[in-house]
C-alpha cells in the first residue's frame, strides 16, 4: 500500500540529500545528521501506517541502521587495518613486492588485476579487506597519495565479483529472487560472457582514468614530508643491530636512513663505506632520514634512537629513557620559536629530554643538512624538532612555550613485536569469512575485539580508527533506503517504469531497465535493489516474451555497478577514510564508469543475445 504524502516526501528527501552531499556546500556530517532529523520529525506526524497499525517508520526503524551489520562490518573493518598500518604488519610483504623494482605505476597495475582475479571467486568485502592495508602500504613506500590508489581498490574489487555467480552476494541475491518467482536460478558461470566485456572496458577506465580524477590529499601527519632529519642511533648489547655488516656504506637493517658518521670507541669517527668490520655494542650512528624511516627504527631498535645522555648545565644528567612495549609511543613535530631559551643550547642541556619519556629523536634546519653528533648542534630558531614519546609527555609539552608543537604532525610509532599475533588474527578472520564458515560481520567484529583485548591497538586508538562521517553517512542513509521501501517509493518507480516499458521495443526496454537498477543501486543496497528488481525484470520480459534470464543477467551486472556514491556498496565506505574521499569523489568518478558500462551492456547485449 502507497502512503502517497509520504511517498512523495521522501523522493523529495532523496533529491534533497543527492545535491546537499554532492555539492558539499554544507560538511558531509552536517547533511547526514540532518536528513536523519528531517525524517525522525516528518515520519513522526505522518507516519506510515502499516499491516498491524503501527509505524512502519518509526524512530526505532529509522535509527536501526546504526545497528546494521553492513556497518558493525565497516566499522571492525577500520579497526583491523588501523592495526596492520600501526604494527606495519605488512611490510614485509610489500618489501617482497618493492623489490621486483618494477615502477609505482605497473605495480599498482599488477595489484588491481589481482583484485579483479580474487573479486571473481570470493566476496568483495574480503577482497578489499586482504588489499587495503598492502595497497597503503605500497601507496606510502612508493610516494603515492593514497587517495589515488583506495577507489580504484573499491571499484576493481566491485567489477571482479561481477564475473561469476558467488562474485558477490547481490548476484546470489538475483538467484534466490529468481526461484522465489518460479523460475530456474542463474548458473554459475551463465553471467560470465556478458560480464566479461563491462568488467575489460571497466577495469582500463579504473587503470588509466580514475587516478586521474581523483585530487591528491595527502595523509595528515604521518609522513613528514620531504623533511631529512639528523639523528643518532646507538648500537646497545642485544640489539638485533650488533654484527651488521655495511654493504656500498648502506645498512640493510636501516632502510631509507643515510649514515653519514660512525662514532666508535668513544670519539673514533668511521666514514663510508664503513669497512672496519661489523657494528659492535656501543657503537653511536649519526645518521639522517625521513620522519617514517626514523618511526620504523625506533620501533625495531627500542630505546637506540634519541639525543645522547650528556651533562646538562647545573650538573644534572638526562636520564635513560625507556620503551615500555606495551605503551603508545607517538612522534611529533616542533618548533623552536624564535624567543625560546633554548636556542644556544643542545637538546639535553635545554632539559627537551624527560625522566623515562619524553626525547628528541631528529632535528632538522632548512638551511643545510648537519653532519655532526647531535650533542654538538646548537639550536637555533625555525629549527624542527622530531620528538618522541607517550600522549602524557606530548600534552605536556603543548603547555610549554620553548618549542611549539606543530599542528597536525601527531603519528605512531608502530608495535612491531605484535606483528605476529595480528598477522594471525587478520588471515583467520579473511579466511573464515572468504571459506563461508562466518560472516564477514562476526569474523571482522570478533577479529577488532580480539585485538584490543590482545593490546595490538589501545581503546583509543580502536576508536580513533572509526570515521564519523562513515557512521553518520551510512545510518543515514540506510534511513532513507528504508522509507523508499516502506512508502512504496521505490515499488511505485519500478511498477510505473513496468507499465511503460510493457510495450516497448526489446532492445530499448532492456537498456533502460538496466539503466534504473544501475541507478537505484547507488541509492539503495545494491542486495536491496536485486530482490526489488528482479521480480520486474521477469514480469518484463515475460510480456516481450524474452527468456527472463536476460534480465537476471541485466540485474546483476546493473545492480553491482555501485560506483557513483560511498552508500551504494560497503566497499566504497571502506576505501572512505583511508583515501580521504569525499561524497563528490564518487560521483566525479564512478558516474562515468557506470554510463560507460552502461553502454557497454547495450553494445554487447545487441551482439550476444541478438535483440
Amino acid at each position: 500500500m502507497t502512503a502517497a504524502p509520504q511517498m512523495w516526501l521522501t523522493l523529495g528527501l532523496l533529491v534533497a540529500a543527492m545535491v546537499l552531499y554532492t555539492t558539499e556546500w554544507l560538511p558531509i556530517e552536517v547533511v547526514s545528521a540532518g536528513l536523519l532529523a528531517v525524517m525522525l520529525l516528518a515520519f513522526h506526524a505522518l507516519p506510515v501506517p502499516g499491516p498491524q497499525g503501527g509505524n512502519l517508520l518509526s524512530p526505532d526503524q529509522l535509527l536501526s541502521g546504526f545497528g546494521n551489520p553492513a556497518l558493525i562490518t565497516v566499522m571492525a573493518l577500520l579497526v583491523v587495518a588501523e592495526a596492520l598500518t600501526r604494527t606495519g604488519a605488512l611490510d614485509r610483504l610489500t618489501e617482497r613486492i618493492a623489490r621486483f623494482k618494477l615502477p609505482a605505476y605497473p605495480t599498482i597495475v599488477l595489484c588491481l588485476l589481482a583484485v579483479i582475479a580474487h573479486g571473481a571467486l570470493i566476496s568483495d568485502t574480503s577482497v578489499v579487506v586482504m588489499f587495503l592495508p598492502v595497497m597503503q602500504a605500497l601507496a606510502t613506500r612508493m610516494g603515492i597519495s593514497p587517495s589515488r590508489v583506495m577507489l580504484p581498490l573499491s571499484f576493481s574489487s566491485v567489477l571482479g565479483g561481477m564475473l561469476t555467480l558467488i562474485g558477490s552476494s547481490t548476484n546470489l541475491m538475483v538467484a534466490s529472487a529468481l526461484i522465489a518467482v518460479g523460475q530456474p536460478p542463474l548458473g554459475f558461470f551463465e553471467q560470465t560472457p556478458m560480464a566479461l566485456p563491462l568488467v575489460a572496458v571497466g577495469a582500463l577506465y579504473i587503470l588509466v582514468v580514475v587516478p586521474r580524477l581523483i585530487p591528491q590529499r595527502a595523509e595528515s601527519g604521518r609522513g613528514g614530508g620531504g623533511k631529512q632529519f639528523i639523528s643518532q642511533l646507538k648500537v646497545p648489547d642485544g640489539s638485533p643491530l650488533v654484527g651488521e655488516v655495511a654493504v656500498a656504506g648502506i645498512f640493510r637493517a636501516l632502510p631509507g636512513i643515510t649514515v653519514h658518521l660512525l662514532l666508535r670507541g668513544g670519539t673514533r669517527p668511521s666514514y663510508a663505506p664503513y669497512d672496519d668490520g661489523p657494528l659492535a655494542p656501543g657503537d653511536v650512528l649519526i645518521v639522517a632520514g625521513p620522519r617514517k624511516a626514523l618511526a620504523d627504527a625506533a620501533a625495531h631498535f627500542p630505546g637506540a634512537l634519541a639525543a645522547p645522555a650528556e651533562e646538562a648545565e647545573g650538573g644534572d644528567r638526562a636520564r635513560p629513557v625507556r620503551d615500555p612495549s606495551d605503551e603508545e609511543l607517538v612522534m611529533i613535530e616542533a618548533m623552536v620559536p624564535p624567543a625560546s631559551r633554548v636556542i644556544g643550547s643542545t637538546v639535553v642541556q635545554a632539559g627537551l629530554q624527560r625522566d623515562g619519556g619524553l626525547r628528541v629523536a631528529g632535528i632538522e634546519r632548512r638551511a643545510r643538512m648537519m653532519r655532526r653528533p647531535m650533542n654538538e648542534i646548537l639550536l637555533q630558531a625555525g629549527d624542527i624538532l622530531l620528538m618522541l614519546g607517550r600522549w602524557g609527555d606530548i600534552d605536556a609539552l603543548r603547555e610549554e612555550h620553548e618549542v611549539v608543537v606543530i599542528a597536525g604532525s601527531v603519528g605512531h610509532v608502530p608495535k612491531v613485536h605484535h606483528t605476529g599475533f595480528i598477522t594471525v588474527v587478520f588471515l583467520a578472520a579473511v579466511g573464515l569469512s572468504a571459506g563461508g564458515v562466518l560472516p564477514i560481520s562476526v569474523a571482522a567484529f570478533a577479529a577488532a575485539a580480539l585485538l584490543v583485548a590482545g593490546r595490538a591497538l589501545t581503546p583509543r586508538q580502536a576508536i580513533r580508527a572509526i570515521n564519523h562521517r562513515v557512521v553518520l553517512l551510512v545510518g543515514s542513509a540506510l534511513a532513507l533506503s528504508h522509507a523508499l521501501q516502506a512508502t512504496g517509493a521505490a515499488g511505485f518507480i519500478a511498477q510505473e517504469m513496468l507499465r511503460a516499458l510493457g510495450t516497448a521495443a526489446p532492445l530499448p526496454a532492456l537498456a533502460a531497465y538496466f539503466g534504473l537498477v544501475a541507478a537505484f543501486t547507488n541509492v539503495l543496497s545494491h542486495n536491496a535493489c536485486a530482490l526489488l528488481f528482479t521480480p520486474v525484470g521477469v514480469g518484463i520480459a515475460q510480456k516481450l516474451g524474452l527468456d527472463p534470464h536476460i534480465f537476471a543477467i541485466a540485474t546483476v551486472l546493473a545492480a553491482n555497478c555501485s560506483f557513483a556514491t560511498p552508500i551504494g556498496h560497503q566497499v566504497n565506505l571502506l576505501v572512505m577514510g583511508p583515501g580521504h574521499y569525499r561524497f563528490a569523489d564518487y560521483l566525479r568518478a564512478g558516474l562515468p564508469l557506470v554510463l560507460l558500462l552502461w553502454a557497454v551492456f547495450i553494445v554487447a547485449a545487441k551482439v550476444m543475445w541478438g535483440l
